[in-house]
């Protein structure tokens, strides 16, 4: 089993800006290329910090209103700084949340959601731009046919890992949603197959109609009367 990793979803064609760039700059070559955000790097390619549609727009929501409708914002000293700003140095949100090629989806999608942001500048071992991954990139994960989710757990995560062999249990995957259906042989591994289902790339929801032989989890007995959970004899 193994998670796609940052360098198989990122985006490497990656624009970037000087701290010196300005406000106009930037503006234009967000909307030139089509993107919501671009890396603030130094002289030699490291992320200082990020400058989004965000960080231009408090600009323009600090003005008065001409009319005079609508009531001013009165910004705390840290955003004000940043609508008075003209540069990138001034504009960027830093310092700047990073990420590294090798990382898990998992590990980015916790980053980006820890920081409250959408997107990570990618750096390599020293620290030097290569990359951005964003939120829409992280979500490619669930892109995924279900033919290779299905794939993917049966083969790794019930035979390689769990040691279930393709005839004891069939597991069908629709739209990301899996349901595992069959029998295995000790009633403890049913929690840890559904946990590792929904760790696979892809995969939305995981129900299990599973079957038992041995009840090794120290509970009561089953009751012989249920059709599902009814211990059977070895």
């Amino acid at each position: 089993m193994r998670h796609r990793i940052v360098s198989e979803l990122m985006t490497t064609d990656v624009v970037d800006v000087r701290q010196d760039a300005t406000f106009t700059e930037i503006a234009k070559l967000l909307a030139a290329r089509g993107i919501t955000a671009v890396p603030v790097v130094d002289d030699t390619d490291r992320p200082l910090g990020v400058v989004s549609e965000a960080d231009l727009l408090r600009k323009e929501a600090s003005r008065l209103d001409p009319a005079g409708l609508l009531p001013s914002l009165r910004p705390e000293s840290g955003e004000r700084t940043k609508a008075d700003a003209t540069t990138a140095e001034g504009l960027m949100t830093s310092p700047a949340v990073v990420a590294r090629p090798e990382w898990t989806v998992v590990e980015a999608a916790q980053a980006i959601e820890r920081s409250r942001v959408k997107r990570l500048p990618v750096v390599d071992e020293s620290g030097r731009l290569v990359g951005v991954v964003s939120r829409a990139d992280l979500l490619r994960v669930f892109l995924r046919g279900d033919r290779a989710v299905r794939e993917e757990i049966t083969g790794d995560v019930l035979m390689r890992t769990l040691g279930i062999p393709p005839t004891a249990v069939t597991v069908h995957v629709v739209e990301g949603r899996v349901t595992l259906r069959g029998t295995v042989e000790r009633k403890s591994v049913i929690p840890v197959a559904v946990r590792l289902c929904r760790s696979v790339d892809g995969v939305v929801d995981v129900s299990e109609h599973l079957d038992f032989k041995v009840d090794d989890t120290g509970s009561p007995a089953a009751d012989a009367g249920s059709p599902r959970r009814a211990q059977l004899s070895p």
